[in-house]
């Protein structure tokens, strides 16, 4: 079944924000990379990296179903200055931003009667929960930190010890 116009056009919209979410955390890479936090930097790189799966599975459902997604403009963030807690909150806050889009993408499937694109939509869904989770208790270890060095160092050598994520191995 062909994506309607309709959802082509929602779908295309969804490709530019995950790709947009992997430009944001890249950019907070790199702020957190220049303050000397090469775990937390390294954090970030793997959730930009996860981003751009999460385009590609888009990308790869509407080719399948006959339609060309457009990616649209991207604007780089600015982040200059912030602190690590600033800028996990606003990792957060763009997460909040992409799961209200999944959830708007959602809506317009059901106003298409687009069935086929649930079973992908879902898996976002969950996606989603799981990804504010993760970087929500952050932030909250982070303001429980404050300025504390010593803790900041902890946090960063926690978030450095991630282990690559299977994401494309995933549904």
């Amino acid at each position: 079944m062909e994506l309607t116009q309709n959802m082509a056009a929602a779908v295309s919209d969804q490709v530019t924000m995950e790709l947009e979410a992997s430009i944001v955390y890249l950019q907070l890479s790199i702020e957190l990379e220049d303050q000397d936090l090469t775990g937390m930097s390294s954090w970030m790189r793997a959730q930009a990296e996860e981003e751009q799966v999460h385009a590609a599975k888009f990308i790869q459902h509407a080719l399948d179903r006959g339609t060309s997604p457009q990616i649209g403009t991207i604007t780089a963030p600015s982040f200059a200055g912030k602190s690590p807690v600033e800028l996990f909150q606003a990792a957060l806050d763009h997460e909040r931003k992409v799961s209200e889009s999944i959830r708007n993408l959602y809506r317009t499937a059901h106003k298409e009667d687009d069935i086929d694109i649930i079973p992908l939509l879902n898996w976002f869904i969950d996606e989603q929960v799981e990804e504010e989770a993760t970087v929500g208790e952050i932030v909250g270890q982070l303001e429980r930190v404050g300025e504390d060095g010593n803790g900041i160092l902890r946090m960063d050598a926690k978030l450095g010890a991630r282990t690559p994520d299977v994401v494309a191995a995933e549904g």
